[in-house]
Order: structure tokens, then C-alpha cells, then sequence
């Protein structure tokens, strides 16, 4: 899960992060309000979840607060990469002498947290690694140790800081740690962090993402989750506990178990198709969470054809075939639906659904080759 910079910043506060001074305008004229109080020039930025946003026009320098306002209602006018603003970043205008890139994220080769450092902030560290690797500084931290402040000041010399803001870089750089390992953090990010005219070390932007496997353990961050960057379906399914990932194929999964799941896209790739999404209805499924499953598939408009298949362990199959009965009766499906079910109560379930137009299979083979000649047709 992606968190807005003014979300991230939040957070590093938290950890005594240096930010610049600022608030979060919801309309023009909340932003010309911040802008008085901070008195004097203030940057407004755009708070959606893509890059690229100063190339867009979506942060702007301004010198007062009645410039702030026209400025932030031509902001939240703007559609940036097909999102719309819908908030925007008030900060105090910062006097800045030197970049750096900051960041903490995991190395799955080495299977190690690694903190990344760079003279060259600013900008794209995916340019500055393929055309710069030398000004890249990478090190990795034992997780049952930490950051060490021996490791942070090694950087802050691999990265040409200067001698008198060394004590600061380094309370930044384990504040950032901290940050990543007490919210299960993927990726810290600052870029850039920057020193001042008078020495000071501000994070001037930042970025977080969390693991979304994690979100149980804290769930005052639930509520910076931003809809606008999420697909209708997946938020649906989230309701009902459903694991649903949305692709751009023609034939609807219903299955249960990940691992079920996925050799079964696999499978109907073999014989020619393309699933149109993951869904995993878990172990144990009701009959609700069947019905809730098979709607949201449905209400994919490019689905040709549907493939449920269940191996019943936890699952009954018999209470699947419900789920299936009663969606059938609410949605009334115009597409093929392709149905095998193996293992516990399976004789029972197909039993049940005996009477509604199906096509029935015994093994995964043969219920992909039917849905795909389905999907054809």
C-alpha cells in the first residue's frame, strides 16, 4: 500500500525526521489560509500516487498567499496520469545547498534489508544506477542487529556529506530504519533529503510503502489508504476477505487456494486463453463468499467465460455449489460457466447443481479446454 508524501512525512515525524513546516489543503482556499500562516514563499504540491509530478505541473513555487490560492485551484483542476487531485501539500519554501538520496528497502537476493544512499537526489536513482552506479552507496543491515550508526556514517562519507551535519544524517538515516521495521515497510524513501544554506537536514520529500500483509498489525493505517489508485473489483472483493487481482484476460477464476489458483491461470494459458483475474476464495468459504466471488467476476465486462474450480478440502464443495445457486439467482450470468469440483461433498454439490446450465469437468485439463472453446465461441 502506497502512502501520499504528506502521509510518509507524518510518519517520519514520528521518528524526529526533519520535515519542512506545512499542512494539507483539501480546497484553494485552505491553501491560502496555510500559506498566511506560514508567511513567506510556500511550494504546493499535488498528493496523488504517481511519479512525475513536478514535470506535470503538479508542485509549484509561490511567493504569497494570494498566489497560493490561484495556484492550488489550477493544481486541483488537474488530472495527473489519470488521477485526480484531490489534496494538495502546503510547505514552507526551503533554501537548499545539497541533495542526497535516502532509502531502506529489501534485498531479495541477499534477503537482507539495505539502505541506500546517493550523492545525486533529486532524481530518477533508476537513471543515476544505470548511468552512475558508482555514486550509489549500498548497505545492508542484519536484522537482528539493525542499523548500526557506524553503518549510516559510512554512507554519509560515501555520499560527500559534509563533516557538521554527520550527527544529523545519522539520526535520520536510523529514524528511517525505524520507520521501516515498526510499520513492515517495503520501501522508505527521501528523496530528496537535503541540506540547507544553514546546515539543517530536511527530508524534503518522502515516500512509503507498506505491506499490505501486515495492515492487521496496524490498522491506524488503513484509513491512508487512497481508492482513487485502486480497481473498483479489488476494493469490492476486500470486503468479503477475498485475495483478487484483476487482469486484462477473458476467462474468470474462481478457485480456492493460491497455489490451485495459479496453476490453473497457468493451465488456461496453456490451452490458448487468458485469465482475466486471481481469486482466491480461501479456505473454508461460505456460500456468501462464494456469491460475493462470482458477482465481482461477473462484473467484469471482458469476462467470455468463468472457471470455477474447487478441490474441497476445508472447503465443501457442497456449500460452494450454494454460493454458486444463489449468485446465478442474482445475476443471472449470459456467459459460459465452466464448474469442477473434486473432494469433499463433490458428489453432493454437483447434485445441487444439477438443474442450472453449466459445463461440467473432472479434471483441471479438461475444465480449461472447455473454458477456453467457451470463451471462443
Amino acid at each position: 500500500m502506497k502512502l501520499h508524501e504528506y502521509q510518509s512525512k507524518l510518519l517520519f515525524s514520528k521518528f524526529e525526521i526533519p520535515v519542512p513546516k506545512g499542512r494539507i489543503a483539501s480546497t484553494a482556499s485552505d491553501a491560502k489560509q496555510i500559506a498566511e500562516y506560514l508567511a513567506g514563499s510556500v511550494v504546493i504540491k499535488s498528493q496523488v500516487l504517481v511519479g512525475g509530478r513536478g514535470k506535470a505541473g503538479g508542485i509549484r513555487l509561490v511567493k504569497n498567499p494570494k498566489a497560493a490560492e490561484e495556484i492550488a485551484a489550477e493544481i486541483f483542476a488537474m488530472d495527473i496520469k489519470g488521477l485526480p487531485v484531490r489534496k494538495v501539500l502546503v510547505e514552507e519554501a526551503i533554501s537548499i545547498k545539497k541533495e542526497v538520496y535516502l532509502a531502506i528497502t529489501n534485498d531479495r537476493q541477499r534477503r537482507m534489508p539495505v539502505l541506500i544512499t546517493s550523492s545525486e537526489g533529486g532524481v530518477d536513482i533508476e537513471d543515476v544506477a544505470q548511468k552512475h552506479p558508482e555514486r550509489i552507496t549500498k548497505v545492508y543491515i542484519n536484522p537482528l542487529i539493525g542499523l548500526r550508526d557506524y553503518q549510516a556514517r559510512d554512507a554519509a562519507i560515501n555520499a560527500d556529506l559534509p563533516r557538521e551535519i554527520m550527527r544529523s544524517f545519522i539520526r535520520v538515516a536510523v529514524g528511517l530504519w525505524q520507520v521501516y521495521t515498526q510499520y513492515d515497510a517495503q520501501l522508505v524513501e527521501i528523496n530528496p533529503l537535503v541540506i540547507t544554506d544553514d546546515k539543517r537536514i530536511i527530508a524534503l520529500d518522502g515516500k512509503v510503502i507498506i505491506d499490505e500483509n501486515a495492515l492487521f498489525r496496524h490498522p491506524e493505517l488503513v484509513e491512508f489508504r487512497d481508492l482513487d489508485v485502486e480497481n473498483s473489483n479489488e476494493i469490492e472483493a476486500r470486503k468479503y476477505g477475498l485475495s483478487y487481482i484483476q487482469m486484462d484476460g477473458e476467462i474468470g477464476c474462481l478457485v480456492n487456494g493460491a497455489g490451485l489458483a495459479m496453476a490453473t491461470m497457468d493451465i488456461i494459458q496453456k490451452f490458448g486463453g487468458k485469465p482475466a483475474n486471481f481469486l482466491d476464495i480461501g479456505g473454508g468459504a461460505s456460500s456468501e463468499k462464494v456469491t460475493a466471488a462470482l458477482r465481482i467476476i461477473l462484473g467484469d465486462k471482458n469476462i467470455r467465460a468463468v472457471l470455477i474450480n474447487i478441490f474441497g478440502g476445508i472447503t465443501r464443495c457442497d456449500e460452494v455449489a450454494r454460493g454458486i445457486r444463489s449468485a446465478f439467482g442474482e445475476i443471472k450470468p449470459t456467459v459460459p460457466i465452466v464448474v469442477r469440483l473434486v473432494g469433499t461433498n463433490a458428489d453432493e454439490g454437483m447434485q445441487l447443481l444439477a438443474s442450472e446450465k453449466i459445463i461440467t469437468a473432472e479434471t483441471l485439463s479438461d475444465a480449461a479446454q472447455k473454458a477456453v472453446d467457451a470463451a471462443r465461441i
